[in-house]
């Protein structure tokens, strides 16, 4: 006999909502609503028959695959029972859109809903070469999207001052904001982030609201600052998408 309530207290948390959050770390999917859209690798359990379509296996556009320099690749989850997500044990932020846009930095992306629209747009800085480069997601439509975030966020009011963010710290943006990326090549603008002579910085403006995360996304074979190497950034940045 076991003694103890281990099995009561995290026991699994019975809701009737399309996504729910197990807990801060683990996102709980109830397949009986749909196709979800799902970050390759996110599944830790599922209970009932789920699916996950693959490239190549003849599902038609059940995937849409996009690899991009921080290794995001999206899996189609199909089928009937609970699924759940989540990612190196990092918060769960869940919102739901309501014919409304946002935008992601791809390493952030966990799972969606499939009526939301996406695609994947590379961020480059004006007149700047940059080693791995910096992918973000547009998620546009009505439906649910879970993102991660290393810790406790914060959102900004864009409308209520001047706002800036660290390249690697920004988690989203929404429709409304306008996004210009500059790149600090020397003084003491240099210094704020480990003093390596050069500095990416998102420069937001409009109406609406910047997420950003107490931590910089760090991901391994691909450094996303400013640097020798890579493609040279021609302007268009992705703010004009969702501006």
């Amino acid at each position: 006999m076991i003694h103890g309530s281990l099995f009561q207290d995290f026991r699994e948390k019975e809701t009737a909502d399309p996504f729910a959050l197990q807990n801060k770390k683990l996102l709980r999917v109830d397949m009986r609503y749909g196709e979800v859209m799902a970050r390759a690798g996110s599944m830790v359990a599922y209970q009932g028959d789920v699916r996950f379509a693959k490239k190549g296996q003849g599902m038609g556009k059940f995937l849409k695959s996009a690899v991009t320099g921080e290794g995001l690749t999206m899996m189609t989850c199909s089928g009937q029972g609970e699924l759940f997500l989540a990612e190196s044990a990092a918060d769960i932020q869940l919102m739901y859109l309501d014919n409304d846009a946002i935008s992601v930095n791809g390493n952030n992306v966990l799972a969606f809903s499939s009526s939301i629209n996406w695609d994947i747009h590379r961020i480059q800085a004006r007149g700047a070469a940059m080693t791995g480069g910096l992918y973000n997601v547009s998620l546009q439509g009505t439906g649910y999207v879970a993102v991660t975030t290393s810790g406790d966020p914060i959102a900004l009011d864009v409308a209520s001052s001047p706002t800036f963010g660290d390249a690697q710290a920004v988690v989203l943006w929404t429709a409304g904001v306008r996004m210009d990326v500059r790149v600090d090549t020397g003084g003491i603008g240099s210094l704020v982030r480990g003093g390596s002579g050069e500095m990416l910085q998102m420069a937001f403006t409009g109406q609406g609201h910047v997420l950003v995360q107490p931590s910089e996304s760090v991901v391994n074979g691909s450094h996303q600052q400013a640097g020798g190497g890579g493609n040279s950034g021609q302007g268009g940045l992705l703010g004009q998408v969702l501006g």
